[in-house]
């Protein structure tokens, strides 16, 4: 089973649609939570399989570094299955690895300019204090931790931006359209956890469907890449 690319990405497809539904019927619903226990931790081994036999025999440092960045996508995902908030910096911790990975492997095909790291720093300059404060709202612990994030997160779509010129067209599309996702998906985390009061199944709903669709074209558009 999932012996090639063609079935992983099917059963990475149906996952996410499953998980996105589940999410969408909202933390009150204790059948669909539990079972996302099931669905969403399946869903990064499932994505990194498809990108393993998509790329068999290419040990590059993007392959590398993508698939080392589904292995802290996982951990981020069990994580904040959670509730607590001790779940919730787990998770971000997770996800900080994820994105240093991601951008480890970025690099290796990147040409950066520092026109885009300086928009990048304008950005977090911009958004981070606003997500800090709100997080600090919710708790003084979450500031910094919010604030770092926010700086790994918009570093790992700038750098995606940087692909040299020998990664093709189609590849360099894919991977800055999932990056663009991943930065949607956690805007709208952020949004949901700490600048809304309550339970919201339409902002979970849309963090889940941006943040599987924004995975699977990272990994589509490494699998892409010579």
């Amino acid at each position: 089973m999932l012996s090639n690319p063609g079935s992983a990405r099917a059963c990475y497809a149906t996952l996410a649609a499953t998980d996105t539904f589940l999410a969408s019927r909202g933390k009150s619903d204790l059948w669909a939570r539990h079972a996302r226990h099931v669905t969403k931790p399946l869903l990064m081994p499932v994505l990194a399989r498809a990108l393993s036999t998509a790329t068999p025999a290419r040990p590059d440092g993007l392959r590398r570094g993508t698939l080392a960045a589904q292995a802290f996508s996982w951990g981020g995902d069990i994580a904040l299955l959670g509730s607590s908030e001790r779940a919730f910096l787990a998770g971000v911790g997770s996800f900080f690895g994820a994105h240093v990975a991601y951008i480890a492997g970025f690099a290796t095909r990147a040409t950066p300019s520092a026109r885009t790291w300086q928009a990048t720093g304008l950005a977090w300059a911009a958004l981070a204090p606003i997500y800090a404060i709100a997080a600090g709202r919710k708790s003084p612990e979450l500031r910094l931790p919010v604030a770092a994030y926010a700086a790994i997160l918009l570093s790992m779509f700038a750098t995606s931006t940087t692909l040299e010129q020998s990664v093709s067209p189609r590849a360099r599309r894919r991977l800055v359209a999932g990056t663009a996702l991943f930065l949607a998906s956690d805007t709208t985390l952020g949004i949901r956890e700490f600048m809304t009061e309550g339970e919201s199944a339409k902002l979970d709903t849309l963090v889940m469907a941006t943040y599987a669709a924004g995975q699977w074209l990272i990994a589509e558009g490494v699998a892409a890449a010579p």
